[in-house]
């Protein structure tokens, strides 16, 4: 059941992005993702990955991968959200 909202909630989050950077610019699409990326897919979609992946493995400690798999997301929306911060608009330099 909790694989299910987990799965859930990956993809309400995708929608909200999707709807949420409609209409943006490129710099505002960065920021919209990179914050949905750190709060919504860093911790859902590593529980996600980690108990398929310990599933299949059959092995409890497999699960142990979401402590590695969520930092690691969370520093990739980190990115995204810092791009989107610091780009340059090509508007404004017209």
């Amino acid at each position: 059941m909790a694989f299910v909202i987990a799965l859930l909630i990956v993809l309400a989050g995708l929608i909200a992005v999707f709807q949420l950077s409609e209409g943006r610019s490129e710099k505002g699409k960065y920021i919209v993702w990179g914050i949905i990326t750190m709060i919504i897919f860093a911790p859902f979609l590593s529980f996600l990955i980690g108990v398929t992946f310990g599933m299949m493995a059959r092995n409890g400690w497999a699960i142990s991968m979401m402590m590695f798999l969520s930092p690691v997301i969370f520093v990739i929306g980190l990115i995204i959200l810092l791009l989107g911060i610091y780009k340059n608009n090509e508007e404004e330099h017209k």
